[in-house]
């Protein structure tokens, strides 16, 4: 979104509004940490954007929130088999109000697939974009430090996922807590937007006769050290939505 760009907000919120919301939430997908955008930055202004699609909700009656569409996003892994990202799309799916199911694509690849309101899922893509990419790049920076070249050639493997999964576990778990503060925060508007739109994407999820199953993940085998490394590089990245403060 263009500098000095304002969004409306409250019960004169219009289509045009909406529809600068959603450019501002692609702008900040084009926001790369090559771009000059750091991850805490990216994460952060995510949050934010959350922020602004519950305010545009809660600007909405029932009715009107109702006839919102849902959508599906796809995000693409491009790996056939599990990885540590698989720990925190859950709460991710959380925080934006989406369903999420894998699926595998054409090529074999598995993705996880947001289901729900348009501006919910591409918030819920966008996220998960920004953590993988926060691992990658943290991952790149445990290899090249002093604890790593203590491990084996043999324990690096097991190392590595070992960080990533205790990265993507912390960001899930301060999601969570975000999610919480959140909701409290629409409740005490005396509406919970919860309910009103879980019961819309369950309605809309209803029409797709998806076949959904839980699967039941095997046990993992973590190197301690990297695990901590990693826990601790996901509690340091700034996620703050600034709920209640000022912009």
């Amino acid at each position: 979104m263009a500098a000095g760009t304002r969004i409306a907000y409250g019960p004169g919120m219009s289509a045009a509004d909406l529809d600068k919301l959603h450019a501002r939430i692609q702008g900040l997908r084009a926001k790369t940490v090559d771009n000059g955008c750091t991850e805490d930055e990216a994460l952060s202004a995510a949050a934010k954007v959350a922020e602004l699609l519950d305010r545009y909700d809660l600007s909405l009656s029932d009715v009107e929130l109702r006839a919102e569409p849902c959508e599906q996003l796809a995000f693409e892994t491009g790996r056939k088999k599990r990885i540590p990202l698989d720990g925190c799309v859950g709460a991710v799916a959380e925080f934006c109000d989406c369903k999420i199911w894998r699926e595998k694509n054409g090529a074999g690849a598995f993705r996880y697939v947001f289901f729900g309101l348009r501006a919910d899922v591409a918030v819920a893509h966008y996220l998960t974009d920004l953590i993988d990419n926060a691992v990658r790049t943290e991952l790149g920076a445990f290899k090249n430090s002093r604890d790593y070249q203590r491990f084996a050639h043999k324990e690096r493997h097991l190392a590595n996922s070992s960080f990533a999964l205790g990265m993507v576990v912390s960001i899930a778990a301060k999601l969570t807590a975000m999610k919480a503060e959140r909701d409290d925060a629409n409740r005490s508007t005396g509406r919970d937007l919860v309910l009103v739109k879980g019961s819309v994407v369950e309605a809309e999820l209803a029409k797709l006769n998806l076949q959904l199953r839980t699967v039941r993940t095997g046990r993992r085998f973590i190197q301690p050290e990297a695990y901590d490394a990693g826990e601790a590089a996901g509690a340091a990245l700034a996620i703050n939505p600034g709920i209640g403060g000022k912009r």
